[in-house]
C-alpha cells in the first residue's frame, strides 16, 4: 500500500510540474519570426507559424482533432471545431499523457509537458518550392511500446529533412490505457461495436488531416510516407493492414517493428476488454462513466502498477481485433492480399535483440539457453548455429539472437508484402555503433557494449545527431558518422519522393523470395543476404525475449 501511494504521489508531482511548465511557456504568444505569407488557411481556420533561422517554415502544435478529454476519453477522435482569428502554431503541444521517465537516460532531450489534450501535429516545410511543384510528405509515428512517446521529441525533429525538400510531420496519438483500453461498455455503445485501438484511430485522423490540408503547406497528398520506429513501425504495419487507412498514404518506412511473425497477432476484442474491467476493479469504480471521471494521475498510477507487475496484475493495454480498425488479423489480411499495396523500406538494427543466448559465453551456457528456448527443436537449432569452442559463442549467439529477434519480424513483413503485393519492398540492417563522448555515463546504456542498439539508426535517417548533445555531451560524432547520416537521409528522401530508395551513393536491392537481399548501413554500405534456412527456422519459433527486446533498450524508445 505504501509503495502504491508513493507511486501515485510521484505521478501526481510529475503531472503538476509538467503542467506548470506548459502553462508558463504558453503565456507568451508572440511570434518573433513570422512566416511571410501567413496565415495558412486549413479546414478549421487560419494558422500561422514561425520561420526558423535555417529558412524552414515551422508550424508546431496544429490541432488535427478535438481534445480527447471528458466524455471524449476512450472515443474515436472527433472533428476539431473551427476557430476564429489566427491560430499561432509556434509552440509544441504537450505529449499525450503518460508515465514520465528519468533525466539520465540515453534518449532524454529535455522535459516535456503532458496532457490528455494532445491531438496536435507539427509541420516542418521547405522554405519554398519551385512553381507548380509539391514536396513529398513524411508522417513520423513515435515509438514507445504504445505506452509512452512524443511527437515533439527532438530526436524526431524534421528541420534537416525539410532542408532536403520534404514536408515532415509528427503527430501525437494516445498511448497506454488512454489509447488502447477496451471495455465491454465501450464496445456496446460504439456505432461500430468496437473498442480500443484509439491511438491507431488518432493516426488515421492525422492522415486524413494531411489529405485535406497538406497542399496548403507545399506538400503532395499523393506522396505521403508513413514512417515509424519500434511501436511507430508496428503502427505503420497496422495502418497498412487496416481498411480505414486505405488511400491515405503511398509508402511506408518501418524501423524495428511489424506484426506478421509467429505469436504477433493482436488479441481478440473480448480478451482486450478484460484490460478495461481490470482497470475498473483496480480503481474501485462501478462503471465506464465513473472511469471517465477518474483523474488522469490515478489512471497512470494504476497503469504503472500493471507494468511493474504489482498487486494489480500484469494487464497490458494493446491493440486488438475490433471489427472496425482491424476487422481480421493482419496475417489474414496480408494472406488475402487486402493490405495497402505500397512500397516498403523496412529494417532493423544489428544489436537490438537480446536474451540468455546473447549473454552466453561458454558452450555449456549456450546449450542450456538453447534447450530453454527451443525444447525438442534444440538439435535443429544447434545444427544451424554450431559452436566449436567457447571462443565462438559470443559471435554465434549474437547472430542467432539477431536472426530470431527483429530480423525475423522485419523479414516476415517483407515476405508478407511480396507474397500478394505488387509494390516493391526494400530491407536494411543498421550496424554502425554511435561515436560516444569519452567517459560519458548513461544510465540505461553502456557505450562499450551497446553496439547498434534499438533506435540507434533514427538520428542517421532523420539527421538529428546534434540533439544528443543538447542537454549534455554524450556523442563525439565523426566525419564518417555525418557522411553516413547524409547518405541514409538521401535514401529516405528518394524513397519518399519516388517509392525507390536508390541514390547516387546507395543502390538498395529489391527484396524477393528468391534473393532475400538487404542493404547494410554499417562501417561501410554493402549488400547482404538472409540465410533462408536459419531464418525459416525462426519463422515457426517464437523465441522469448528476442522479439523487439533491446540489448540494451532505452526506456523512451
Amino acid at each position: 500500500m505504501q509503495n502504491s501511494l508513493r507511486l501515485r504521489g510521484a505521478v501526481l508531482r510529475a503531472l503538476l510540474a509538467t503542467t506548470a511548465l506548459w502553462m508558463s511557456s504558453a503565456q507568451a504568444q508572440i511570434v518573433e519570426n513570422p512566416i511571410p505569407g501567413d496565415p495558412v488557411t486549413v479546414d478549421t481556420g487560419n494558422v500561422s507559424g514561425k520561420l526558423l533561422p535555417s529558412g524552414i517554415r515551422a508550424y508546431f502544435g496544429v490541432p488535427f482533432a478535438a481534445p480527447p478529454t471528458g466524455d471524449r476519453r476512450w472515443r474515436e477522435p472527433q472533428p476539431r471545431e473551427a476557430w476564429k482569428g489566427v491560430y499561432n502554431a509556434e509552440r509544441f503541444a504537450p505529449e499525450c499523457i503518460q508515465i514520465l521517465r528519468p533525466h539520465n537516460i540515453n534518449h532524454y532531450f529535455g522535459e516535456e509537458a503532458t496532457s490528455e489534450d494532445c491531438l496536435y501535429l507539427n509541420i516542418w516545410a521547405p522554405a519554398s518550392m519551385p512553381q507548380g511543384k509539391k514536396a513529398p510528405v513524411i508522417l513520423w509515428l513515435y515509438g514507445g511500446g504504445l505506452s509512452i512517446g512524443s511527437a515533439s521529441m527532438p530526436n524526431y525533429g524534421g528541420e534537416n529533412l525539410a532542408k532536403k525538400g520534404v514536408v515532415y510531420i509528427t503527430a501525437g496519438y494516445r498511448v497506454g490505457a488512454f489509447g488502447f483500453m477496451a471495455h465491454p461498455e465501450l464496445t456496446a455503445t460504439s456505432p461500430h461495436h468496437a473498442s480500443g485501438n484509439y491511438g491507431h484511430l488518432d493516426q488515421v485522423a492525422a492522415l486524413q488531416w494531411i489529405q485535406r490540408n497538406i497542399e496548403r503547406f507545399g506538400g503532395d497528398p499523393n506522396r505521403v510516407t508513413v514512417m515509424g520506429q519500434s511501436a511507430g513501425a508496428s503502427s505503420a504495419f497496422s495502418l497498412q493492414a487496416s481498411p480505414l487507412a486505405k488511400g491515405l498514404f503511398q509508402r511506408i518506412v518501418g524501423m524495428s517493428g511489424g506484426g506478421l511473425r509467429a505469436g504477433s497477432d493482436p488479441v481478440s476484442q473480448t480478451e482486450a476488454e478484460q484490460s478495461g474491467l481490470e482497470l475498473q476493479r483496480t480503481l474501485k469504480v462501478g462503471s465506464l462513466a465513473d472511469l471517465r471521471n477518474v483523474p488522469a494521475d490515478r489512471i497512470l498510477a494504476a497503469q504503472a502498477e500493471f507494468q511493474l507487475g504489482g498487486t494489480a496484475g500484469t494487464v497490458r493495454f494493446r491493440p486488438n481485433i475490433d471489427a472496425h480498425f482491424m476487422p481480421r488479423t493482419p496475417r489474414e489480411i496480408f494472406a488475402s492480399g487486402e493490405q495497402s499495396d505500397v512500397p516498403l523500406l523496412i529494417g532493423f538494427t544489428r544489436d537490438e535483440s537480446g536474451n540468455e543466448l546473447r549473454t552466453a559465453r561458454s558452450i555449456e551456457e549456450f546449450n542450456t539457453a538453447a534447450k530453454k528456448y527451443f525444447g525438442d527443436k534444440t538439435d535443429q537449432f544447434l545444427k544451424l548455429y554450431p559452436v566449436g569452442s567457447d571462443a565462438d559463442v559470443a559471435s554465434v549467439s549474437a547472430t542467432a539472437v539477431r536472426d530470431g529477434g527483429m530480423a525475423t519480424s522485419m523479414r516476415s513483413w517483407a515476405l508478407g508484402q511480396v507474397a500478394k503485393g505488387k509494390a516493391a519492398t526494400y530491407v536494411y540492417m543498421y550496424s554502425h555503433p554511435h561515436s560516444y563522448e569519452p567517459g560519458v555515463a548513461i544510465a540505461d546504456l553502456n557505450p562499450a557494449t551497446a553496439g547498434a542498439y534499438h533506435t540507434s539508426e533514427v538520428p542517421f535517417f532523420l539527421l538529428t545527431q546534434d540533439v544528443y548533445n543538447r542537454i549534455r555531451r554524450t556523442r563525439a560524432w565523426t566525419d564518417y558518422d555525418r557522411a553516413l547520416a547524409n547518405k541514409m537521409s538521401d535514401v529516405l528522401v528518394a524513397f519518399a519522393s519516388t517509392g525507390n530508395p536508390t541514390t547516387n551513393d546507395v543502390k538498395p536491392p529489391k527484396f524477393t523470395v528468391r534473393t532475400q537481399e538487404f542493404t547494410e548501413f554499417g562501417d561501410e554500405i554493402s549488400t547482404r543476404r538472409f540465410d533462408a534456412k536459419r531464418m525459416d527456422f525462426f519463422s515457426t519459433v517464437n523465441m522469448p525475449g528476442a522479439v523487439g527486446a533491446g540489448a540494451p533498450r532505452t526506456p523512451r524508445d
